[in-house]
């Protein structure tokens, strides 16, 4: 199973059949994803299942049906245990960003966390997962598919928000203040603290 969001709605990627009353049904083969996007945008649905059959191909299929956009970002640890968020858009996020022409997904990871937060000395701390979200560019839907790794440092400067990228905070943020920046964020964050949520209590 995977879950793409859009926006708040997810569409959960599946090769089981299960029945369920509030979600809808699609057959990833031949789904109107458009449709199933707006409808999600809309409100008209709260979220909505594509099966397929085989579970090994089911990514790769529904990854067919979109430009994808491969970014990378960081879960980054300080010496205190605290972790690094910024605010854009009027909500609280982790460093991230696209990667470069022929660039590594893991040197990418470090670099967006640099420009876009100032904190140096950064050290990945091993792969976490991937979180995959639609969005609209150019009047067209795209799937973002970022690559989340662990990373420590032991930078205690100054922390220097990206303006040019709509950053206009960057917080190290201690276990309190997580779970209320948490309260506004986005749903692919919110997953990712659900699985890390023991090492930040």
């Amino acid at each position: 199973m995977y879950e793409v969001f859009v926006n708040e709605h997810p569409i959960i990627l599946i090769s089981e059949l299960k029945k369920e009353d509030s979600f809808k049904y699609f057959l990833l083969e031949n789904v109107d994803l458009s449709k199933v996007v707006k409808d999600l945008n809309n409100g008209n649905m709260d979220a909505a299942y594509l099966y397929h059959p085989d579970k090994d191909k089911l990514l790769k299929k529904f990854k067919n049906k979109l430009p994808v956009v491969l970014a990378a970002g960081g879960v980054v640890k300080n010496k205190k245990g605290e972790i690094l968020f910024i605010f854009r858009n009027g909500k609280w996020d982790l460093a991230k960003g696209k990667l470069d022409k022929n660039e590594k997904i893991y040197d990418a990871a470090i670099r967006e966390v640099e420009e876009e937060t100032g904190v140096k000395n950064l050290k990945l701390d091993g792969y976490f997962k991937t979180t995959y979200h639609i969005f609209k560019r150019n009047g067209e839907y795209r799937l973002k598919e970022t690559h989340w790794y662990y990373m420590k440092s032991s930078y205690t400067g100054k922390l220097k928000p990206q303006l040019e990228e709509g950053i206009t905070k960057v917080e190290w943020k201690n276990p309190e203040d997580i779970k209320e920046a948490l309260t506004n964020t986005y749903p692919n964050i919110i997953k990712l603290f659900e699985e890390i949520e023991v090492s930040v209590d």
